[in-house]
């Protein structure tokens, strides 16, 4: 099912408490997928990307009269979710490890691959996450959004606070970074 984009009205327009309930109720049908994808990216933990997909919302929601002066709903909501969680990191300064079953079931495809097939994918993601953590932060932050959320230059330029060709450089070196620790890896083996 498509939902319908959010019609905005202009910033002269205020949005009333029934339009506003509709417009969140869209924006939470539309994006919250996104939104749990960028959050888990970050934490790589399944309840925290959805406590921080929920707390985005609540933000949202306090700051409902201000939906009508939002141009890119998408990009807007993936800053507040980026910051929220970067935001709960900070306070926990440890990065859990990821063991949970269910987190395990959220990255395998939904077809049914052999049990051979599910081992060395799953294995395969992991190994590619760490070397993804090992990169420099802008770097890794830069990837993450364009790579993995598939945000345009523009977009994560907008959720990192820099400009459009400061993401492009930081994706270039994040890609020539990784594929050497690739080779590196390879070599070892």
């Amino acid at each position: 099912m498509r939902v319908n984009p959010i019609v905005a009205p202009s910033p002269s327009e205020s949005l009333s408490e029934a339009d506003a309930g509709e417009a969140i109720a869209a924006l939470v049908a539309q994006y919250s997928t996104t939104l749990y994808r960028v959050a888990y990216s970050i934490s790589r933990n399944a309840a925290e990307a959805e406590d921080a997909v929920q707390e985005t919302f609540l933000r949202v929601l306090r700051h409902r009269e201000k939906l009508g002066e939002i141009r890119d709903h998408r990009v807007w909501l993936v800053r507040i979710a980026w910051n929220v969680v970067l935001d709960r990191k900070r306070r926990a300064k440890t990065r859990p490890e990821t063991e949970d079953i269910a987190d395990l079931v959220r990255t395998l495809p939904a077809e049914l691959p052999t049990a051979e097939k599910t081992v060395i994918s799953s294995q395969e993601h992991a190994r590619i996450l760490a070397l993804i953590d090992t990169l420099p932060k802008k770097e890794r932050e830069a990837l993450l959004l364009s790579a993995v959320e598939e945000l345009s230059t523009a977009q994560a330029a907008a959720v990192l606070n820099t400009t459009e060709s400061s993401i492009r450089s930081r994706i270039f070196r994040a890609r020539h970074q990784l594929s050497a620790l690739l080779d590196k890896e390879r070599i070892a083996r």
